[in-house]
């Protein structure tokens, strides 16, 4: 049904506007964005959303962490509060859509209650996540686990591809990363936490279905895997004699693909999508090579048994090769359940729009996943084009994520 047809409280032309206003930072291409965490194109989508949340009468700040936040209070302000928001950071290659239409659906829903003279019972805040991606600096979720004090030693000091450290690129961003305790919620100050987020994969799309009820976010998995051989020139080391830590590495990375795929109807998934060798010359054979590892399930045992296979993998392509190796952790988390009485609202909700969601789990992490921790969440899906995401093709309509914001605002509306 076209949303146009539908009766929408929540203001869909300004929403659109936005939207397409905040794509123009960091533009690449015709439908590209590229706004790097606390980089200068970040700053300026975070600026430029904080005026939006000032327009409609929200407390702004920018918290140490790089976090955007906006807040409207309630009546009652002892009440734990309702967080709704995602992130507007994008990978280098990426989309207008992806954590975007979460922040700024969010804006629209308080915008509205604003306009629509309704003062919650609890306070609001709308939060637009630092370094959700994790792409600049191989760690995501920065924003959402700092502020329950989650950050783990040295993340500070973990750099980007230019050698700038996080502490840095924060005080480039105007914050303090000597009071990040200053930043850090109370125990037990937030009662909820809302997202909107587009699917990222294709079985709305599939179904032919704009909005989606999410059951659960996947166990991410992060390594960084360096193996380290020694180098030689490759004409005149004979290939029985070779330490080849590339070599290595292709056997590793095969190995990810197949561990993923051992169970066909498993949602079990692994990739390596970054990988870096030493000294990275034609006719010299690899020294060093350091590659990423992303493995997620939603069911821990089994990703368990696959993170043990690949271990073994590693272990005996170090062995056969002649190679040294060290494997780092870089994030590691339990797939984190969706509260039932909150999916029990989106259900009730959607069904006096007429609409009958089905409910879905999200393989790619969010920054609901940090909050699970500390509160019961809830998340909406929105379709997305053939479910491409993380690439400027990624391409969600003005109408579905319309709904799928007026089903966020009747959400909200029940939690308060």
């Amino acid at each position: 049904m076209n949303v146009k047809a539908r009766t929408l409280t929540i203001n869909q032309d300004r929403l659109q506007k936005r939207i397409q206003e905040l794509a123009q930072i960091g533009k690449i291409g015709e439908t590209g964005v590229c706004r790097l965490a606390l980089s200068p194109e970040d700053r300026a989508g975070v600026d430029l959303v904080r005026s939006w949340m000032d327009e409609a009468g929200m407390q702004t700040r920018i918290d140490d962490f790089g976090n955007l936040i906006g807040r409207v209070n309630g009546r009652n302000s002892d009440a734990p509060l309702l967080m709704i928001g995602s992130h507007i950071d994008s990978q280098p290659y990426g989309g207008q859509y992806d954590g975007v239409i979460g922040v700024l659906g969010a804006l629209e829903v308080v915008q509205t209650m604003r306009e629509q003279s309704l003062v919650p019972e609890q306070s609001i805040e709308v939060i637009a996540f630092c370094d959700e991606e994790g792409c600049r600096f191989q760690k995501g979720l920065f924003g959402s686990r700092g502020i329950l004090n989650r950050l783990e030693p040295g993340e500070l000091e973990r750099t980007d591809k230019n050698g700038v450290t996080r502490r840095q690129a924060l005080i480039e961003f105007g914050c303090d990363p000597d009071a990040l305790e200053g930043s850090v919620y109370p125990e037990g100050s937030i009662g909820a936490f809302l997202e909107l987020h587009i699917e990222q994969g294709p079985i709305l799309d599939s179904a032919d279905e704009a909005v989606g009820i999410v059951s659960a976010i996947s166990g991410p998995l992060w390594w960084t895997v360096e193996l380290t051989g020694f180098a030689g020139h490759a004409g005149s080391v004979p290939m029985n004699m070779r330490q080849d830590a590339l070599l290595g590495a292709a056997k590793v990375i095969v190995a990810v693909n197949e561990l993923a795929r051992l169970d066909p109807a498993a949602p079990t998934v692994g990739t390596v999508g970054h990988l870096e060798v030493f000294p990275d010359s034609r006719n010299i054979i690899p020294e060093r090579v350091r590659f990423t590892v992303d493995l997620r399930d939603i069911d821990l045992e089994r990703r368990n048994e696959r993170e043990q296979a690949l271990r073994e993998v590693i272990e005996l392509a170090a062995m056969e090769g002649g190679l040294k190796y060290t494997i780092t952790e870089d994030t590691n988390s339990d797939p984190r359940y969706c509260a039932s009485w909150i999916k029990d609202i989106i259900r009730e909700e959607s069904k006096a729009m007429g609409i009958e969601p089905r409910e879905l789990m999200s393989g790619p992490f969010h920054d609901a996943l940090a909050l699970s921790y500390v509160c019961d969440y809830g998340m909406i899906f929105v379709r997305c084009k053939d479910g491409i995401s993380h690439n400027p093709q990624e391409f969600s309509t003005y109408e579905d994520i319309a709904l799928g914001t007026e089903l966020l605002y009747k959400t909200v509306l029940r939690i308060i």
